[in-house]
C-alpha cells in the first residue's frame, strides 16, 4: 500500500522501553482515576449553557453571509482542482496531489482544523453548496433512529478504502469512491432536506465530533464562545449511531498500527484468502472488537445500575478523547511531511520530496505516547464527571470502574500498538 495509507513508521524504528511505556500509563490513569474520586463529588460542566462571549464582531463576522458564501466557494473549488487532478493528472500518487489531499490535508488535516475552529466541514462541505443549487424541494422529516449511523458506515468504507483496498492512492479508486459518496449524500438530501448531511455525510459528522474538543463554540443561545473543551464535550448529542461512529474511528486508527508489524506484514502476504480479504477481515475485526469491548462495559453498567437508561450512549463521549489520542499519535508524521509535500505539488512542483520530520525517533515515540495516554486521561475525566451526575454519591466512584476498566484496556492496546 502506499505510504499515504499510514500514519506512522514501522514500531521497530520507535526507540522506545515497553515496560515505562506500560507503567506510565497505567500510573497515569490510576492517580488521575483516585484523584477524580475523592476531589471530584460533583458534576462541574455545563454543557452548552457554559462560555464566554467572543466580542461581538468576531460574531458578526462568522454569521454575515459574506463569510459563509466564500466559504462554501473556497470548498467547492477545493474539490473541483482534486476532480480535474484525478481525472487529468498523472496516476502516481509521486506525481499527483489529489491522493495527498484527500488523505492527509482532508482527513488528517481536519483533525487541527476542527480543534482550533470548530465544525470546519460544515461550512466548507461542496456537497452542501451542491445540493443548495438544486431547486428547491419539500423534505421528509428524517427518521428518529437514523441518528449518525449512515456516516459510521460511510466513515468505515473510507477506512476500507485508505488502508484495505489493493491501490488505495490510484485515480479510479478515489473516483469510485468520491462519486459513490456524492451520489448517496446528494440522494439524501433530496429526500431529507440539508439536515442529511450532519447525520450522513461522514467528513462533517468527523469534523463536528472532534470540533467537541475546540475551546471555541456555540452556547445554546447561539452566542460564539470561549470555553473548556470538557463543556463541549459534555454537550455532544446521545444520538443513535454514535457509539458505532467512534468505534469505528477507534478500531480503524488500531488496525492502522496494526498494518505495519511485520507479522501482520506476513500475514497479508501468506494468506491463501489474499491481502485485500485479509485486511479487511483485520478493519472488521478491530472495529467489532473496540465494538464488543465497549458494549461489554455497557452491560456490565446496566447491571450495576438498572435505573441508568442509556447506558451505551450515556458515556460514549469520553471515548472521544481516545479517539483523538489516537489519531495524533498514528497520524503525526504523515500531516507533517506528507501535508507540506501536497501544497508543494499542487503548486507545480513535480516530485516534490518530503520535508523531514520535526522530531527525530525518541521524540516521535514520546508525543505519541502521551497523545495516547492523554486521551485516556481525558476520556476519564469526562467519564467521571458524567458519572457523579447520573449515580447517587455513594454509588459514584463504583459505578464508573467498568468505564475505567475499558480506558486501561483500551491504553494497553494502544500502547502495544506503538511499542510491540
Amino acid at each position: 500500500m502506499n505510504a499515504l495509507a499510514h500514519g506512522i513508521g514501522s514500531q521497530r524504528d520507535l526507540p522506545l522501553s515497553p515496560f515505562y511505556a506500560y507503567a506510565g500509563a497505567f500510573a497515569a490513569l490510576l492517580v488521575s482515576f483516585l484523584a477524580l474520586g475523592l476531589l471530584w463529588s460533583s458534576s462541574r460542566f455545563r454543557g452548552d449553557r457554559a462560555g464566554h462571549p467572543l466580542p461581538a464582531v468576531l460574531q458578526r463576522l462568522a454569521d454575515a453571509a459574506a463569510t459563509r458564501t466564500a466559504l462554501r466557494l473556497l470548498g467547492l473549488a477545493a474539490a473541483v482542482t482534486v476532480l480535474l487532478h484525478l481525472l487529468l493528472g498523472p496516476d502516481d500518487p509521486d506525481r499527483n496531489p489529489a491522493p495527498g489531499a484527500v488523505y492527509v490535508l482532508l482527513w488528517v488535516g481536519l483533525v487541527p482544523a476542527s480543534l482550533l475552529l470548530g465544525p470546519v466541514w460544515r461550512l466548507l462541505n461542496p456537497l452542501r453548496t451542491l445540493h443548495s443549487l438544486l431547486p428547491p424541494r419539500n423534505p421528509r422529516p428524517l427518521p428518529p433512529a437514523l441518528g449518525t449511523r449512515p456516516a459510521a458506515a460511510a466513515l468505515l468504507l473510507f477506512a476500507w478504502l485508505e488502508l484495505a483496498a489493493p491501490d488505495p492512492s490510484s485515480a479510479s479508486s478515489l473516483l469510485t469512491f468520491l462519486a459513490v459518496l456524492t451520489a448517496v449524500q446528494l440522494l439524501g438530501a433530496a429526500r431529507y432536506g440539508a439536515r442529511w448531511f450532519a447525520h450522513a455525510d461522514p467528513f462533517e459528522v468527523y469534523s463536528s465530533l472532534l470540533a467537541r474538543l475546540s475551546p471555541f463554540g456555540r452556547r445554546a443561545d447561539g452566542r460564539l464562545v470561549v470555553r473548556s473543551p470538557f463543556n463541549s464535550l459534555d454537550s455532544t448529542p446521545q444520538a443513535p449511531g454514535l457509539v458505532a461512529t467512534l468505534c469505528v474511528l477507534l478500531g480503524s486508527t488500531a488496525y492502522d498500527g496494526l498494518s505495519d508489524h511485520p507479522r501482520w506484514i506476513t500475514t497479508l502476504q501468506t494468506s491463501p484468502l489474499g491481502p485485500t480479504a485479509t485486511a479487511t477481515l483485520g478493519l472488521l475485526a478491530a472495529v467489532a472488537l473496540v465494538a464488543s469491548l465497549y458494549g461489554l462495559c455497557a452491560g456490565v453498567l446496566r447491571l450495576m445500575s438498572p435505573e441508568l437508561s442509556r447506558p451505551l450512549t450515556s458515556f460514549a463521549h469520553s471515548l472521544l478523547p481516545i479517539a483523538l489520542g489516537y489519531l495524533v499519535a498514528h497520524y503525526f508524521t504523515l500531516f507533517v511531511t506528507e501535508g507540506p509535500r501536497t501544497v508543494m505539488m499542487a503548486a507545480g512542483t513535480d516530485n516534490a520530496p518530503s520535508p523531514a520530520p520535526p522530531l527525530g525517533p525518541g521524540g516521535l515515540a514520546t508525543l505519541q505516547v502521551l497523545a495516547v495516554v492523554t486521551g485516556h486521561v481525558l476520556g476519564v475525566v469526562a467519564a467521571h464527571d458524567r458519572s457523579v451526575r447520573l449515580f447517587p454519591p455513594a454509588r459514584a466512584v463504583a459505578g464508573q470502574l467498568p468505564l475505567f476498566a475499558l480506558m486501561i484496556v483500551y491504553t494497553l492496546g494502544g500502547i502495544g500498538l506503538l511499542v510491540a
